[in-house]
Order: C-alpha cells, then sequence, then structure tokens
C-alpha cells in the first residue's frame, strides 16, 4: 500500500481537528481540546503562521497527521525542529506510516541545518517510548519541561 505524506493545506483544517481530538482522546485529555476549525486554519495556514502541518495518507485516505515549527538553540547557534503532535489512525499503525512521516519530518530539519529534531511523549506511552527508540531517538531526562496557560500566563503577563 502506498504511503504518502503532503504539506497541509487550509481544506485540511477539519480533518487536523478530527485527528487531533483522537490524539486527546488516546492521551486521555479530551476535554483539554478547545480548538475549532478557524482556529487550526488561522494558526497553520494565515500569512505569517509559525507552525506547519503534514498530512499521512495511504492509498489517498487521510490517515495520519504530524504539526511542527522551527525552534532555535543557543547552544548549537542553529535552528532546531520541533514536532508538536504526531498522530497515526491506531488501525493504520504497525504498518511503517508513522515511521515514513517521522523521517519526512527528519529530512525537513535536515535540509534546514536544524542542529536538532526533538518532540515529547507522555511517560506512561509505552507503546511510543518503544518505536522512538527503534529509530534512534533518546529521552532526555535530565530536563524538565514548564508551562504556562490560562489565568497564569495572563496574570503574569499582566504583572
Amino acid at each position: 500500500m502506498t504511503i504518502e505524506i503532503r504539506p497541509a493545506v487550509p481544506s485540511d483544517a477539519a480533518q487536523i481537528l478530527t485527528f487531533i481530538t483522537e490524539l486527546a482522546d488516546y492521551e486521555k485529555a479530551r476535554h483539554e481540546v478547545i480548538a475549532s476549525v478557524v482556529d487550526i486554519e488561522r494558526s497553520l495556514f494565515s500569512e505569517g503562521a509559525t507552525a506547519h502541518g503534514l498530512i499521512c495518507l495511504r492509498e489517498g485516505v487521510p490517515i495520519g497527521f504530524a504539526v511542527f515549527f522551527f525552534s532555535y538553540s543557543t547552544w548549537l547557534g542553529s535552528n532546531c525542529l520541533y514536532l508538536e503532535d504526531l498522530y497515526i489512525n491506531p488501525e493504520q499503525r504497525g504498518g511503517g506510516a508513522g515511521k515514513k512521516l517521522l523521517r519526512h519530518l527528519a529530512k525537513i530539519a535536515f535540509d534546514n541545518d536544524c542542529g536538532r529534531f526533538e518532540w515529547s511523549v507522555l511517560d506512561w506511552n509505552e507503546p511510543a517510548i518503544a518505536f522512538y527508540k527503534t529509530i534512534g531517538a533518546q529521552p532526555q531526562e535530565e530536563w524538565v519541561r514548564y508551562r504556562m496557560e490560562g489565568d497564569a500566563l495572563r496574570e503574569f503577563a499582566q504583572g
């Protein structure tokens, strides 16, 4: 079966939101998805958008997606590629689509002289962790990720 990876286009926004919702269900966080199709259209496809999307298709049917953006490493003095989300439909897993999508992203990183290709995974997601290790990715256990959002972000920003 043919697996194709292509850049996402505005008409993919509803499909991307469906994939986001399915991923959130898997991660037991469906209640945290507040994005709408309009939000996806604006954040991925408006002029000056900093995030980019890819659609993974098998025999022309969307089976997954990835969203990524470029970050920067001061220590390396180079751009990096950060993978925000990658999702393949559960019934399509194990057929090479996830690996092909990650390889496509690695090529984007390499072609853009990125010093790193990074992503995060939930610590309980053993299937994903095992998969990432098979392709040579290593956990960065010495770093703890922090987040500020919602009221905390607003209150801190407003002083």
